[in-house]
């Protein structure tokens, strides 16, 4: 993959909290073929069953949520502060109205496993799905998350072990 350079998770130098939550990500699911992607704030990184994982949360009324049904494993995609109105446009228009691609002004690649990620990116995690549940508001334990549904649109949240990390070589 030219531009990158192969690392192991355990290696990854940013703030995950500052990379996730204030930087964002696209989360990228599907093949070369057909395949979507979407802005994400929520989610994180870290050690669960003795493996590197990332957790992600998707709505069902997401595009995204199918593509990830249909594979066995998705991207996160990170870009320098130049690319937010990338993922600003990536996370307020759908896949199934434009090409978000094609707006953003941004190359899809693949991996040698065959996921999707972007050329533009400055970090892409490769992770194959292990485990997802859907969110259950029975189990909050603070009632209060609640508010964050009000359509009670629960997401599902997959976790996947991180099996490539691309950091950008320059």
């Amino acid at each position: 993959m030219p531009n990158f350079t192969a690392i192991e998770p355990g290696d990854l130098a940013d703030n995950v909290f500052r990379l996730i939550g204030s930087d964002w990500m696209l989360i990228t699911a599907g093949d070369r073929e057909s395949f979507n992607t979407m802005t994400a704030s929520w989610g994180g990184l870290g050690v669960l069953w003795h493996r590197p994982v990332s957790y992600i949360v998707v709505r069902p009324v997401r595009h995204t949520y199918r593509f990830l049904e249909r594979g066995d494993a998705y991207t996160l995609s990170f870009f320098d502060a130049r690319y937010k109105s990338v993922l600003q446009l990536c996370g307020s228009k759908s896949g199934r109205d434009i090409d978000k691609v094609k707006e953003a002004g941004i190359t899809p690649r693949t991996t040698e496993l065959g996921s999707v990620y972007f050329e533009e990116a400055r970090l892409v995690l490769e992770c194959r799905k292990i485990y997802f549940q859907d969110i259950d508001p029975r189990n909050f334990v603070d009632q209060s998350i609640g508010e964050n549904y009000p359509d009670r649109d629960y997401h599902r949240m997959y976790v996947g072990q991180i099996v490539t990390c691309l950091k950008r070589s320059e």
